[in-house]
């Protein structure tokens, strides 16, 4: 398997993270994959960053803003139903998968917390990452200056296309600045409304981490929806050990 690594949480010593690939195998159950196939490369992806796969909470993403405070309830057999998870429970892998929509990972080394969460048009446009900001703070404890977040590959400017409908929404939600156009057609940045809201909630610049990767155009090194259509899925995983 390979995977890529966010050089900010690559400094944190008792966590570890990882961004997988194509290379690393499918790990989505909803994508008509052959069940023990995405078992098997669970398991391999488990056994290479070291960590129990039954003990990962992954979950069933449904382009919500909604977050989840990780419970007893959440494992590998029983994924929540949100876009977001959180926990500062020892040894509880997180996990999101994506296939053009951003994977984000947070980590607060103050108050030993993680999250992940799942960013894609309708995840930005919901500003699920202020709702994951937040659940830091009230469930956590946290401040903001504390919390570092690092975004993996996901499909860029260059490559998302949408309807005028979109560019319309955007613009009565205030970010029409994240739209380009370009021979008449809109392209939206979904990762520059990611980054700006992270902004506005209080992290600093220094601790944000946005992989310029897109997905689309490495479709042979990332599953991408936009590409492909019928496709795997990627993950980003955090676990605080």
């Amino acid at each position: 398997m390979k995977f890529y690594h966010s050089n900010l949480l690559n400094s944190v010593s008792n966590v570890t993270h990882a961004f997988t690939s194509r290379s690393s195998g499918n790990l989505a159950f909803h994508v008509n994959d052959e069940k023990l196939h995405v078992e098997a490369n669970h398991k391999q992806l488990a056994k290479e960053l070291n960590y129990d796969v039954n003990s990962l909470v992954h979950m069933k993403q449904i382009h919500s803003d909604i977050v989840h405070v990780v419970d007893e309830n959440d494992n590998f057999d029983n994924p929540p139903t949100c876009d977001a998870l959180i926990t500062n429970k020892l040894t509880t892998p997180l996990m999101v998968m994506v296939a053009d929509c951003s994977p984000i990972l947070f980590y607060d080394d103050k108050q030993k917390v993680i999250a992940a969460a799942h960013a894609g048009r309708q995840g930005a446009f919901k500003n699920i990452v202020k709702n994951v900001i937040n659940s830091f703070i009230n469930y956590f404890s946290s401040d903001v200056k504390d919390v570092h977040v690092s975004v993996g590959a996901s499909i860029g400017h260059c490559c998302y296309e949408v309807g005028s409908e979109i560019f319309d929404e955007a613009k009565e939600l205030d970010l029409e600045y994240a739209i380009q156009k370009r021979d008449n057609s809109f392209y939206l940045d979904v990762n520059k409304i990611i980054e700006t809201q992270l902004l506005t909630c209080g992290i600093k610049q220094k601790n944000i981490d946005m992989s310029n990767e897109c997905t689309k155009c490495n479709s042979k090194k990332y599953f991408s929806y936009r590409a492909d259509n019928k496709t795997g899925r990627f993950a980003g995983v955090i676990i605080f050990k």
